[in-house]
């Protein structure tokens, strides 16, 4: 059974970094790429940004370009989001998401999400 299971959520005062982890099992974790994405209340979720199966690759959202960073350990089946100069619009809740390397579209597996609240 393939589980992602994400931590590190919490609150922090705008200008603040907080560090997201994804756990994943079940999978072979090094031949799935992995995406983060978000959901604000009342509004759609978002891709947010992905990283390819080595880690050697990554693309981000223009609204948080320069500010996250995703980062994969191989070793530890875990992908990190590192959020840095948090606003506002960045509070939802954050999931990270698998796909199999070389396949486009859907993500196959998602996790249940961590919450981000950031106060001005």
């Amino acid at each position: 059974q393939v589980q992602l299971v994400e931590s590190g959520g919490g609150w922090v005062q705008a200008g603040g970094s907080l560090r997201l982890s994804c756990a994943a099992s079940g999978l072979t974790f090094s031949i799935y790429t992995m995406g983060w994405f978000r959901q604000a209340p009342g509004k759609e979720r978002e891709f947010v940004g992905t990283i390819s199966t080595a880690g050697g690759s990554t693309d981000y959202a223009d609204s948080v370009k320069g500010r996250f960073t995703i980062s994969r350990d191989n070793a530890k089946n875990t992908v990190y989001l590192q959020l840095n100069s948090l606003k506002p619009e960045d509070t939802a809740l954050y999931y990270c998401a698998a796909r199999r390397g070389g396949k486009r579209g859907a993500y196959d597996y998602w996790g249940q999400g961590t919450q981000v609240t950031v106060s001005s």
